[in-house]
């Protein structure tokens, strides 16, 4: 992809099963996160790709596959969540990375999000979203959410909690730099 990356938020969910609890979990902290990030947030508007739906075959790696892989690309926040599948995240969101070239979320900033059905799992995020994230290029400066499957039916606290710490680093990733004028126009000679 070549130009200026579209501003938007992509809501990118990696499980198999479609219209499942992990989608609604991502959708729920998109929400929460773009309200915190106020005027912080990418303008434009908000795409869910559900990868679970998407084929009855990922394989067959179709136009719709080609979308999600383009709608990613083009994020300027993508929340991409997963459950915890063997300890790490699942296979189809596995096969949709590979399908990504090097660094083609440079410019991206990433939320992850894990749920585990067992507290063990729970870093798993951490562990192994995080790492692939930073693979891609993108800036993933907040922590994975890792949400227990417990706590699946009400999650807003355990988000609340989260963006009490995260929201401030995601705004910063998300604001550009502030252009500095050349100080050597304005700097007085040097007395000697």
């Amino acid at each position: 992809m070549t130009g200026p990356r579209p501003a938007g938020t992509v809501v990118l969910v990696g499980n198999p099963k479609p219209e499942s609890r992990t989608l609604a979990l991502a959708r729920a902290t998109a929400a929460a996160l773009l309200d915190a990030l106020g005027t912080a947030a990418p303008s434009g508007a908000v795409v869910t790709v559900d990868l679970g739906g998407l084929t009855a075959d990922p394989l067959s790696r179709g136009p719709a596959w080609a979308a999600a892989l383009d709608q990613a690309r083009a994020a300027r926040l993508l929340v991409i969540a997963s459950p915890t599948y063997k300890g790490a995240y699942t296979g189809l969101l596995k096969l949709f990375a590979d399908d990504l070239p090097p660094q083609a979320l440079a410019g991206t900033v990433a939320v992850g999000i894990t749920t585990a059905a067992s507290p063990a799992h729970l870093p798993a995020g951490e562990a192994h979203l995080r790492p692939l994230l930073l693979e891609l290029g993108a800036a993933v400066p907040a922590p994975v959410l890792a949400v227990a499957e417990a706590n699946l039916p009400d999650p807003q606290p355990v988000i609340a909690g989260w963006l009490a710490g995260a929201a401030a680093a995601i705004a910063g990733a998300l604001t550009p730099p502030t252009v500095r004028p050349d100080r050597t126009e304005n700097q007085q000679p040097a007395r000697t």
